[in-house]
């Protein structure tokens, strides 16, 4: 079944010939190619760039014109757009045609794995597929928990990473990544760190973009396949014609003769899942997985957030040596000692070992998701480190930065429709911020430029608002809210603040109101606090709240915010002063309200009133 599986990377040694192929003082070869850039010197030049960089970034810093490096990439395979993360492996193989070589900021300091005392590891699995598929559905019943419940209309927003004993002594990591188109970049980090992938796939849909895209990411990073077959409980699920769609595109399935495991399954009823799992832990035995726990950490961030209570947490994936609680760590620009340690149910431990997802605090900021994370001996040498990085990631972004020429400026100036928005975006992790600039930032266009001005993780602060007055932006809340001064700051300024659950409703629109018309204002109505709450006859709750701003109508929008965190966007099914339904409640009278289809409140609860 495995005889002719070889563990390729990528095709990049095939790329790399053909540039080799290329030389420099060919004239008639350089005549013959249908672009036209440097030629490269036989000295080549070297540049530093951090990992993942854009097409457009990338174009910036070696003086070549986006168009070029576009045509490039096409000649080797990979459609490419200005705004697209380039993989290393690509980015090398660009840099290396137009007479540069590529020096990954930060890749010296990771490289150090230890080859002594190596032991087997758990296997590391992410989750894909398309929207709906039931990615997160197969993993909540995996892991016997209502996990699809708390992310906004049950569609994962997050990447997230969990551990699973489904034998004795056999456990297996799951990764979940989002499907949405927005996510490519959070994909792909997911296919980094991995070593088998399960493609989901509706039995009852067809094999959807999202999917073709997600077994492009496994394809070039060479990482086995498993295809689970979904929803077959469904009396209208074909999974043979998902077997032949699979075909079509040159993916046979070893029932069909092909090296592709593939399992009938039904996250719903448990169908089916034992028998993934058995395939899954069969590919990790092939694989030979191995690690050495007897070594500082090292491994990769997946997601980071701030909160309001433990400051900043960092999820991360080991993946060799053992991280203990003391430890001096280094990702990305920032550093600090681990001063807890969290396992993926959120239960405190003191150490945890390779291929296990946890969490931590100590770092003294949000590295971004992707970033590598590596203990060092001392929280000197972590901080040294750091803030090296910190200097060249600030070396880079200066490089980068495109300045507007006159050319540019009587360009513009003749289309007199042209339009300059400025972005402010805030988000409770990094991953899902930059999910959201990467899409954002693909929806300029020749008559319309986006500007992501500022980018951050946490609530969206007075300095936030401000800036936004200066420099006359839309502020972008995803999964955030706003603190009291910066509501206050809004109020009176009107700064235009746009607060989101649901990432693909911001990038609808963005398309729809920004492309087409002027942008409508979010107005927050009023705001109520929860002073008491009253169960009637176990069927729904009341909340007595007192209207601590502006008013509550009965008719309004409603968010719930605890502890500034939304955590449910929706409606008022009633709304009484004393005994009487009334319409609306102005600031300082206390009313009693009931949220629709809704009872997960508590004291001290903020409800906001916004159309």
């Amino acid at each position: 079944m495995h005889k002719n599986r070889k563990n390729k990377h990528f095709n990049t040694e095939i790329l790399k010939r053909k540039v080799i192929k290329l030389p420099a003082e060919d004239s008639k070869n350089e005549k013959s190619r249908s672009y036209d850039h440097k030629k490269p010197s036989q000295e080549k030049t070297v540049i530093k760039i951090a990992k993942y960089a854009t097409v457009n970034e990338f174009s910036n810093m070696i003086g070549v014109s986006p168009p070029q490096i576009i045509r490039y990439c096409m000649s080797l395979g990979v459609m490419a757009t200005i705004n697209q993360r380039l993989d290393p492996d690509l980015l090398e193989l660009v840099a290396y045609e137009f007479g540069y070589i590529v020096d990954f900021i930060g890749k010296d300091i990771y490289d150090s794995t230890k080859k002594d005392s190596l032991c087997s590891r758990d296997p590391i699995v992410t989750i894909m597929g398309h929207v709906d598929h039931g990615k997160t559905s197969l993993l909540d019943y995996i892991r016997k928990t209502n996990f699809i419940a708390k992310e906004s209309g049950g569609i994962t927003q997050h990447i997230g990473a969990y551990n699973v004993e489904f034998k004795k002594g056999k456990s297996i990591t799951f990764i979940d990544t989002p499907g949405h188109e927005a996510f490519t970049a959070m994909r792909s980090r997911g296919s980094k760190i991995t070593d088998i992938v399960i493609i989901v796939i509706d039995a009852d849909d067809n094999i959807m973009p999202q999917t073709k895209e997600a077994i492009s990411h496994a394809k070039a990073a060479s990482i086995p396949m498993i295809f689970a077959l979904n929803k077959i409980d469904k009396a209208t699920a074909q999974p043979d014609k998902i077997r032949k769609q699979l075909a079509n595109i040159n993916l046979l399935v070893e029932e069909w003769g092909g090296k592709y495991q593939s399992q009938e399954i039904s996250a719903k009823t448990g169908v089916g899942i034992e028998q993934l799992l058995e395939k899954v832990w069969f590919e990790a035995e092939f694989l030979e997985l191995i690690a050495n726990p007897n070594q500082p950490a090292s491994g990769t961030v997946i997601e980071a957030s701030i909160d309001k209570h433990k400051g900043y947490i960092t999820n991360i994936l080991i993946q060799e040596g053992t991280l203990k609680i003391g430890d001096s760590v280094s990702s990305g620009a920032f550093f600090g000692k681990v001063k807890a340690i969290y396992d993926d149910l959120n239960n405190l431990i003191s150490k945890a070992g390779p291929s296990k997802p946890v969490s931590l605090l100590g770092l003294n900021g949000v590295p971004s998701a992707g970033d590598k994370f590596k203990v060092f001996i001392d929280e000197k040498g972590a901080k040294k480190i750091a803030l090296k990085r910190k200097q060249l990631q600030r070396e880079q972004s200066i490089r980068t930065k495109k300045h507007i020429t006159l050319d540019e400026i009587g360009r513009r100036i003749a289309l007199t429709n042209f339009k300059e928005i400025n972005i402010i975006i805030k988000g409770d992790v990094d991953g899902s911020v930059e999910a959201l600039t990467d899409a954002i930032k693909n929806i300029s266009t020749e008559a319309i430029s986006i500007n992501i001005i500022h980018k951050g993780v946490g609530h969206i602060s007075e300095s936030d608002v401000i800036l936004a007055k200066a420099s006359n932006a839309i502020i972008i809340g995803f999964n955030v809210s706003t603190i009291l001064n910066a509501r206050t700051i809004y109020e009176y300024r009107k700064i235009d603040i746009r607060l989101y659950s649901v990432i693909y409703d911001a990038i609808n629109d963005m398309k729809n109101n920004v492309m087409n018309s002027p942008l409508k204002t979010e107005q927050v109505i009023g705001k109520a606090e929860i002073r008491n709450i009253y169960n009637i006859k176990k069927l729904y709750t009341i909340a007595g709240c007192m209207v601590i701003n502006g008013k509550i109508n009965r008719h309004l929008k409603i968010r719930l915010l605890r502890e500034g965190n939304i955590i449910h966007n929706g409606e008022l099914a009633s709304l009484k002063r004393f005994k009487d339904d009334v319409k609306e409640v102005a600031k300082g009278y206390e009313c009693g309200l009931n949220i629709k289809d809704y009872n997960d409140i508590k004291v001290g609860d903020i409800i906001e009133g916004y159309e």
